[in-house]
């Protein structure tokens, strides 16, 4: 495909793809949790702003709402609530380092290229821009499971589900221009509960064990299993 004879509002949607591909990858390899949140917001902003634009080109106005509601939920009151979060929790300055980050950013170019693969045999989008954002959708969502496996914080495992989130809307909205709109909204309420219930998780959390290292929750188990198989023995 031959992007300069694309329309400038679909090269406009692929660069913007594009940005948001990198931005997941900078939320993968970022080690702070606040700039982390900061990477997701920009993310958010970007998906947002391809919604607007789709809506432009296909002269849909509730893909204009969609936009609106994700430039408010993803860029604005999630972030907020996680920033809030931190400070609660006090983990401004609290960093979750890869353990191998080179071979974490080698599975996530391995990812990229396998997600190209699997968009390919979409033949009826090969003159558009579309299966290319099909790719970087499915790169994103795949990426975003990827942090959830790598990250040991358990904040950084809520971006990652948040950034498969992004994957998927932007899937939807670049392949059938956007799910019905009580879908979306039921989405968006489904995504704000879930940060709700993560949040006072997390307290819950802090309070007991002092630590949101999920590593640390694994011991926890583990030594509680052994008690109790100890106390069951004669």
């Amino acid at each position: 495909m031959n992007l300069g004879t694309l329309p400038l509002v679909d090269q406009a949607v692929l660069v913007l793809a594009a940005m948001a591909l990198f931005s997941a990858f900078a939320l993968l390899a970022q080690s702070r949790l606040l700039a982390a949140i900061h990477v997701f917001a920009w993310q958010g902003f970007l998906v947002a702003a391809v919604a607007a634009l789709t809506g432009a080109a296909s002269r849909d106005p509730h893909l204009y709402l969609s936009a609106a509601i994700t430039l408010g939920l993803k860029v604005l009151l999630i972030p907020w609530m996680l920033h809030r979060l931190l400070r609660r929790l006090s983990l401004e300055r609290q960093a979750d380092p890869l353990a191998y980050p080179a071979l974490t950013l080698l599975a996530a170019a391995a990812i990229v290229v396998f997600a190209d693969w699997v968009a390919a045999p979409v033949a009826q989008f090969e003159h558009s821009a579309t299966r290319n954002v099909i790719a970087i959708s499915l790169a994103i969502v795949l990426l975003g499971l990827l942090m959830m496996v790598v990250r040991r914080q358990a904040l950084a495992q809520v971006l990652g589900f948040m950034a498969m989130e992004n994957g998927l809307f932007l899937a939807a909205v670049a392949s059938t221009h956007g799910m019905p709109l009580v879908v979306e909204l039921g989405v968006a309420f489904d995504v704000l509960v879930a940060m709700v219930l993560f949040g006072v998780f997390f307290l819950q959390i802090k309070d007991s064990i002092d630590s949101l290292d999920v590593d640390r929750l694994s011991q926890l188990s583990a030594s509680i299993e052994r008690d109790e198989i100890t106390e069951q023995r004669p």
